[in-house]
């Protein structure tokens, strides 16, 4: 549980709509670079807190399982431990 966990409501949390797709050459939170052909490939999605991969496919895909096309196309962002994603992280949710 982080800080703003704590300190923020307590209410109904609604999921997080998928974010806008970026326009070609743009950054993440982070100021990382998006591959040119990421767009073409798929939706994005702003990593929120209480996130994992799982959860992700399992909202956007209906199925957890599918946790390792997200991981697989998210690589150079998640670095090698897939349970180790961090909120503002923009990943690419590759179409299937």
């Amino acid at each position: 549980m982080g800080l703003f966990d704590f300190l923020s409501d307590k209410g109904e949390q609604k999921p997080v709509e998928p974010a806008a797709k970026p326009a070609a050459g743009a950054t993440d939170f982070f100021g990382n670079s998006a591959p040119a052909n990421s767009t073409a490939t798929g939706d994005s999605y702003t990593v929120v807190s209480g996130d994992s991969l799982s959860k992700i496919a399992k909202n956007h895909y209906g199925d957890a399982a599918k946790w390792h096309q997200i991981y697989e196309a998210n690589k150079a962002i998640i670095g090698n431990n897939p349970d180790h994603i961090e909120v503002g992280q923009v990943l690419t949710l590759p179409s299937l």
